[in-house]
């Protein structure tokens, strides 16, 4: 049988090198769903891979993860093409409006923390978030919301006796515990949505397997370690595309100091290429999958502790499943109020 595999965030950088790199393992083996919030990059992207891989199975689906009614309406038309799911991606993500401090970053060039700084962004970022048309933080709802209820809108096709399916998600080593708080888990009052989204989709992930092991779901978080992306490249808008040329020789003189260094979407997308490959059930659901590359170029996957514990996640899963019932009772208001104005 085919495995079907979903992929949010598919249409660039180490989603789509992801797609192809999954389509090179197993091309006629597979039907892949690219999930893009934009179809015509979305539409690009499937062609390009056709290119490479004729005979593939590629479909598309249009989903935004900042939106509730969105994600709704994309896990539907999922259940109506297709009765499993064997993978899903958790891979779209944003780091919105970043503020650099540019004097930090210089003087972190000549410091003893050059690695941590690139790897972590940690000392010269801080990002500005904005709030969605459902009154979700933009960061907190695209990044780890929005793949939350996606999970549980599409339990009917990722849980089924006698199988296993993977969620698998796309974290960073920027996910600080500094970061997070459990009282503001949307980051309202805070300047690190990003690392607090990610340190809680770490948390959230431990925490769905502790719900759905026993249905045959298992969850796993990676980490794709400092790759020149859009993602990347959007940290500094308004340096010059030279500047980052410039950087690259530094770039690949540390990474012959340390092996978080992957710089590109394909080394990035290492750890998730590997994990399409393990029982999910010998899996470390407290362990986070790190795409690393050696000094050579080498591309590899290790696991590390994840910073992070049972009692924490738990109360992070229940905050979640509230907010869930919060959203869809007003979302179903908001339904109730556009017929009655149709009406009248």
């Amino acid at each position: 049988m085919n495995k079907v595999v979903l992929v949010t965030g598919a249409n660039s950088g180490i989603g789509l090198v992801l797609c192809e790199r999954l389509l090179s393992q197993d091309t006629e083996g597979l039907q892949l769903c690219l999930a893009c919030r934009n179809m015509r990059r979305a539409q690009a992207a499937r062609s390009a891979l056709l290119v490479s891989h004729p005979a593939a199975q590629v479909a598309l689906l249009q989903v935004d993860t900042s939106s509730v009614s969105s994600v709704i309406a994309a896990a539907q038309e999922v259940k109506l093409r297709y009765n499993r799911l064997d993978y899903l991606y958790l891979n779209a993500g944003i780091m919105p409006n970043p503020q650099f401090d540019v004097k930090a970053f210089f003087k972190g060039l000549f410091s003893s923390r050059i690695v941590a700084m690139f790897a972590t962004g940690e000392g010269i970022l801080t990002q500005k978030d904005c709030v969605t048309p459902d009154d979700l933080q933009e960061v907190f709802a695209t990044n780890l919301f929005g793949h939350f209820l996606l999970i549980r809108e599409l339990e009917p096709v990722l849980c089924h006796a006698g199988r296993t399916s993977q969620l698998i998600w796309t974290s960073s080593s920027n996910a600080h515990r500094s970061a997070f708080n459990l009282e503001d888990m949307q980051h309202r009052g805070g300047t690190q949505p990003y690392s607090s989204s990610k340190y809680a989709s770490d948390l959230l992930s431990l925490a769905l397997n502790t719900h759905y092991n026993k249905q045959g779901l298992y969850s796993s978080v990676t980490c794709p370690g400092f790759v020149m992306t859009n993602l990347t490249y959007g940290i500094l808008p308004s340096f010059p595309a030279v500047l980052w040329t410039l950087l690259m020789p530094v770039f690949w003189l540390i990474r012959m100091f340390t092996n978080t260094f992957t710089l590109t979407p394909y080394n990035g997308a290492e750890a998730l290429l590997w994990l399409f490959k393990q029982k999910p059930e010998s899996l470390d659901p407290q362990a986070k999958y790190h795409s690393l590359t050696s000094g050579l170029g080498n591309s590899y996957t290790r696991p590390r502790k994840m910073d992070i514990d049972v009692e924490t996640s738990d109360a992070l899963y229940e905050k979640l499943l509230q907010l869930e019932r919060d959203v869809r009772k007003k979302l179903k208001e908001r339904q109730k109020e556009s017929q009655y104005s149709c009406r009248t």
